[in-house]
């Protein structure tokens, strides 16, 4: 109720009293008996002010108006997102084949490198030294073998004629045999020593980016050893491993099976990155291989995707989230999330206008968010008015009017100011004075 409304009925009801408070001083002797009875007649005029406002009573709330659309079917591609890592195309730990000290290291660390290239340079001169020792052992067997066959030779014409006895002549013959041998030997350590001199020179066995050097030049190194010198890596193209749980791997085949979901055709092998950051790799991947048996730890299968990395953007290790395209699904019903509530038990409803414009509950069975959308299972009919908005004015039963939904939350006009509240300065009363 307004403060003027008040303030000037109370102003109304004192004048009544003019009268009285104009009569002789004789009447006005009892300084105590006024106060009292100007209070009740204000509390009297207050409660009369405040009892209906101006006007007669409100008029009754109107009937709710509800933003509704209609369920209609569609055909939708289910996608799901796995977590995943990235794995290199191909790694390969660089390891010396012979002994010695590294000479040289001619790479730089964190640089592209390419296969056959030059990594390490060990010390060669006693591998040098063994390949010319082994060369000159080889000339002196090949020069053995020249004198033994001419031996060998002479001696055959000779028994032919019994100028010798065969046992000489066999002598020769296994002496040629023996030199041929020593030729053979000699021709493996060469080859042998060859292969040392060139393992002397550490090259790159694949061709990818290579990472830190574990020596420095001037270290001893060991053939074989278990310490690599470095770890080459091949980036492009590079390898996502994702993991799917097992019973949603059968979920999946079940749905097939049914004919609730459809293979995705052509695309059914592309794959989607989302990076650690959001974003969205730009360049899609493809499915190589799932793997044929269950993890016992995790319950869940390994999936391989290969992408092409030509800027280096994935890196072995990181952490991805892969987008598979698990079918298609037709008379799919889907629905806006702010039209399915839940109950105390957190079970899923939603509203509906009936043909009668009365409100309905329903209990819906929802399988999963497609994007800003509910995938309903069961619950809803193809041609259902389904109420979007104004669900709290939403009361089962009730007789609603409707508009179409338009996908964007209706806004209020702004309420206007409230006009600042009439502050009234209270006087003390007068003092009345005895005589």
């Amino acid at each position: 109720m307004p403060p003027n409304t008040i303030l000037n009925r109370s102003v109304i009801n004192l004048s009544l009293f003019a009268p009285f408070l104009a009569q002789e001083p004789a009447m006005r002797s009892i300084p105590h008996a006024l106060p009292p009875l100007l209070a009740a007649l204000a509390a009297a005029s207050l409660l009369a002010a405040c009892g209906k406002p101006p006007g007669g009573p409100p008029p009754a709330e109107g009937t709710p108006v509800v933003g509704v659309m209609t369920v209609q079917p569609q055909r939708v591609t289910l996608d799901t997102e796995l977590p995943g890592r990235t794995v290199p195309f191909l790694v390969a730990d660089v390891r010396p084949q012979v002994n010695g000290i590294i000479k040289a290291r001619r790479f730089r660390e964190g640089s592209d490198v390419k296969a056959g290239e030059a990594l390490y340079q060990i010390d060669p001169a006693t591998y040098r030294a063994a390949y010319d020792s082994n060369v000159a052992a080889l000339a002196k067997a090949q020069a053995n073998l020249k004198s033994t066959r001419l031996k060998a030779e002479r001696y055959k014409e000779l028994v032919s004629i019994q100028a010798v006895s065969r046992q000489d002549y066999d002598d020769a013959a296994a002496a040629l045999a023996q030199g041929e041998a020593d030729v053979a030997a000699a021709r493996a350590n060469v080859e042998t020593s060859r292969i040392n001199l060139a393992y002397a020179r550490v090259d790159a066995p694949i061709s990818g980016r290579i990472g830190r050097s574990s020596v420095t030049p001037g270290a001893l190194v060991t053939a074989n050893q278990t310490t690599s010198l470095a770890t080459v890596q091949q980036l492009d193209p590079i390898y996502v491993d994702v993991t799917q749980p097992s019973a949603a791997l059968l979920r999946l085949r079940q749905a097939m099976a049914r004919g609730d979901l459809q293979k995705s055709g052509a695309n059914a092998a592309a794959v989607q990155l989302l990076l650690e950051d959001g974003s969205t790799y730009p360049l899609a991947g493809k499915l190589e291989f799932s793997d044929v048996t269950v993890d016992q730890n995790t319950g869940s299968v390994t999936l391989r995707a290969v992408f092409p990395n030509p800027n280096a953007i994935l890196l072995p290790g990181m952490y991805v989230r892969a987008v598979l395209q698990e079918g298609v699904k037709d008379e799919a019903l889907l629905v806006p999330q702010q039209a399915v509530a839940r109950d105390s038990t957190g079970k899923p409803f939603a509203y509906v206008v009936g043909g009668d414009r009365k409100l309905q509950r329903r209990a819906l069975e929802t399988e999963r968010t497609v994007g800003d959308q509910w995938l309903v299972r069961s619950g809803l009919r193809v041609g259902d008015q389904l109420v979007v908005e104004g669900l709290p004015r939403a009361v089962p039963g009730a007789e609603v009017k409707t508009t179409p939904w338009t996908g964007k939350t209706a806004t209020s006009s702004p309420a206007a100011p409230t006009p600042p509240a009439v502050q009234t300065a209270v006087k003390p009363p007068a003092t009345i004075a005895a005589n």
